[in-house]
């Protein structure tokens, strides 16, 4: 097949990742903008959006000769608006061409232009790239993630891919999905066509399961306590009598609980999910849970010819509702890709770790973290009452410093205010921290912080905390 060559002012159709071809028009690049290392590749402007990105030389083709195939294989409401805009412009081209001949008329005059909008990783503004006036419609191809990236730095095998933008190079083993997104950001996810089964509907689950709806996804839902499904059959779901009755009727399956014990039993147990497993069934276990259960797991899956993949996820109920968790999953491959968008309804980024137990590994060294993290500032915001100093300055101080963060300042402020309606239950974190602790008794390598942390919050558990929130363990200092 001879190579096309394309140049500035070509019209083409630009393809990322595993994303639509769009159609778009070389142009030139700000002089200011380095073009990516590695591939070759030009500076495309996406028509419908007005968004920019650099596209590889082999994800171009010419509009023309392939539009027809295209529209065929393409379809949303938004698609089709990007096909006339580029229609309306090859007319606009062609009136100008007839005018020029013997007119001039229109000689000196310019079009005013836009500003370039080029948003940056962690731009929070998207308003740009839509239409406030549009809804969202459930065939939209996703565009958004045609975006530009200003990242020279290869990709990476632990590399996140986020909701506004990456240019994902498909050949360097790069293990982040191709783009997560969040409802919050953005409300037209193209569902998959399978059967969706979600089991355990807590302050996790809850929000998934919402997002997963609100997306399009057809969904079976179960949870030990059945009257928790009721609102969600309201919203469209379906509802599953046993967990193995929604692993049969299902191609994917999710679980969300809250420990080991609960997720062994919800695929060991009587009416269990592997019963209703069979080959080709998808088993995908979101909660956080220490390695060996996971290994376990997977082995018991993988042996009735299902599909195992771990996913456990980082936030916080608030989170799990605004669909901007972080997703970290391991295991099979395929199922992460299968799960696609399903992780774009429930969270902002995802990252795929490898084998299974990863995952899990990761996950909890996170909550190691965040749990001690919470620990030292409820020490501290409770040392200075004790040495008479304001408690809401030593939070304005600490929310101007390098620690600033939502989180801080969020559970400070529940902590003054005297409110740890649960966010992410203070029991969880200290299982997770124990979990770690063992990881790490398992790897002989200390944990000291973790450990320390973790007794504080065993205090607090005894003062009757378990099911308030984690930033409760402020608790533990003043009793």
């Amino acid at each position: 097949m001879a190579t096309v060559h394309l140049r500035i002012g070509d019209l083409v159709w630009g393809k990322l990742g595993r994303y639509p071809p769009w159609p778009g028009k070389i142009v030139s690049p700000p002089k200011d903008l380095k073009k990516p290392r590695g591939k070759k590749c030009h500076f495309v402007k996406f028509f419908g959006t007005e968004d920019h990105a650099w596209i590889k030389v082999e994800q171009l083709k010419p509009y023309h000769a392939h539009k027809e195939e295209m529209i065929k294989i393409n379809k949303g409401k938004r698609f089709q608006q990007a096909v006339d805009a580029v229609e309306d412009f090859l007319k606009k081209a062609k009136g100008k061409e007839q005018n020029s001949d013997g007119k001039g008329d229109l000689k000196g005059k310019k079009t005013p232009s836009k500003p370039l909008k080029i948003l940056e990783e962690d731009d929070e503004d998207l308003s740009a790239l839509k239409d406030p006036s549009e809804k969202p419609v459930k065939d939209d191809p996703h565009f958004h993630h045609f975006l530009l990236s200003q990242s020279e730095k290869p990709a990476s095998s632990m590399e996140p891919i986020s909701k506004r933008l990456k240019i994902i190079e498909e050949d360097t083993g790069s293990t982040s999905i191709q783009a997560a997104d969040s409802t919050a950001i953005n409300g037209s996810i193209t569902p998959t066509d399978k059967r969706i089964g979600f089991l355990g509907l807590g302050l996790m689950g809850s929000g998934i399961v919402s997002n997963l709806l609100k997306m399009g996804h057809v969904v079976t839902v179960w949870n030990r306590t059945a009257e928790k499904c009721d609102l969600f059959i309201q919203e469209g779901a379906r509802l599953g009598r046993t967990p193995a009755e929604v692993a049969s009727m299902c191609d994917i399956t999710f679980s969300c609980v809250s420990d080991p014990k609960a997720a062994r039993d919800l695929v060991l147990g009587p009416s269990g999910v592997l019963q209703g497993i069979r080959p080709g069934k998808c088993y995908i276990e979101m909660s956080t849970v220490d390695p060996e259960t996971i290994t376990e797991l997977s082995q018991v899956i993988t042996s009735r010819g299902g599909r195992f993949l771990e996913a456990p996820v980082a936030g916080s109920q608030q989170l799990s509702n605004d669909g901007m968790l972080v997703i970290l999953a391991a295991g099979d491959r395929t199922v992460y890709e299968d799960c696609s968008s399903c992780f774009q309804a429930m969270g902002k980024t995802s990252f795929f770790l490898g084998e299974a137990g990863n995952a899990a590994r990761m996950m909890l060294i996170l909550n190691m973290v965040q749990g001690s993290f919470m620990a030292t500032v409820a020490e501290g915001l409770t040392l200075a009452q004790a040495t008479g100093q304001s408690q809401q300055t030593f939070l304005d101080i600490l929310c101007q410093g390098q620690m600033a963060s939502t989180f801080v300042d969020q559970k400070c402020q529940n902590i003054l205010q005297g409110n740890f309606k649960p966010d992410y239950y203070l029991k969880h974190i200290q299982k997770d921290l124990r979990l770690a602790i063992s990881m790490g008794d398992m790897a002989n390598h200390p944990t000291p912080m973790a450990a320390a942390a973790n007794e504080v919050y065993k205090r607090a558990k005894a003062l009757d905390q378990s099911d308030n929130d984690i930033s409760a363990v402020y608790r533990a200092y003043i009793h």
